[in-house]
């Protein structure tokens, strides 16, 4: 079996704080592209879970992310896990904000559901991507949504426009738990205005999701590594894009565009600048 795992940018991101049990209150609007992984199932005849990528550093066993989504789904069905050669083919850029290996799990638990003859609905198929990453829920259901608490609590959203999006990913990363002290040890002084972006996706206004959209992770990263985010959105904008934003604890940056000759000619020319840049539709 061979399924797409598709990549989730953030049109905004909030962090309302620190809980109790460590994690953080987020409030955040998520939105699927075209860009995604290719991940294919092959039946091992055997009980174990095996992984495999284009990209050797990967974990190939119970650490990726995908061998872990399908360990938990037979574990919810109660039944001995279906041995598995999972291969995955990724494009996604890693470690970038896009919820790649989210969305590679996600997608096994869908292509398993399939399967197994559809035992679970797709908001209990999310339920049992809990246990494997506080993005998985969404990454199960995808289009367009508002995920609060973890992440885990998911409201659909009237569809963003279809529009492009140009997708750029600088040369460095960036360490997540570092971002979240920093945010934790600051006065967050800027919020996004995600009752606008709501209102602006009800209205179908792209201009207006555009014009809103906003990560206060922006605001913790280091100078250094702020102003390279900046320059991409900068450079985005100038060439036409509707608005720029930062995907997750980022560093990848991207460009709303409502017309692909201006997104074509944007991706050229950051693919100049920037070796992982990509051309993606919304879903």
């Amino acid at each position: 079996m061979e399924v797409q795992a598709r990549a989730k940018l953030n049109l905004t991101l909030d962090v309302l704080g620190k809980r109790p049990d460590g994690y953080h209150d987020l409030k955040m609007v998520m939105q699927s592209i075209t860009l995604a992984d290719t991940l294919t199932l092959e039946d091992n005849g055997s009980h174990a879970v095996r992984v495999r990528s284009n990209l050797t550093f990967l974990p190939s066993g119970d650490k990726n992310l995908a061998a872990k989504a399908a360990l938990c789904f037979y574990q919810a069905l109660g039944r001995e896990p279906r041995g598995l050669d999972i291969a995955l083919d990724k494009r996604i850029p890693v470690c970038a904000g896009m919820a790649g290996g989210s969305s590679d799990a996600a997608a096994v638990l869908r292509a398993l559901n399939g399967l197994e003859g559809e035992p679970f609905s797709l908001e209990e198929l999310a339920r049992v991507g809990e246990q494997v990453g506080s993005d998985v829920p969404y990454c199960v259901l995808g289009c367009t949504a508002l995920a609060e608490g973890r992440g885990e609590r998911l409201t659909p959203l009237p569809a963003l426009p279809a529009c492009w999006v140009v997708v750029c990913k600088p040369d460095f990363s960036i360490s997540t738990p570092e971002l979240f002290a920093r945010i934790d040890g600051c006065r967050v002084r800027c919020r996004p205005d995600t009752e606008g972006m709501l209102a602006a996706l009800e209205a179908g206004d792209l201009a207006g999701v555009a014009r809103r959209m906003y990560n206060v992770f922006e605001d913790v990263l280091p100078e250094r590594q702020r102003a390279r985010v900046t320059d991409i959105k900068n450079l985005l904008i100038q060439r036409g894009a509707l608005g720029a934003n930062m995907s997750g604890t980022g560093p990848t940056a991207f460009g709303l565009f409502e017309e692909e000759v201006a997104a074509r000619e944007a991706a050229a020319l950051a693919a100049q600048h920037y070796k992982e840049t990509f051309l993606a539709r919304t879903v």
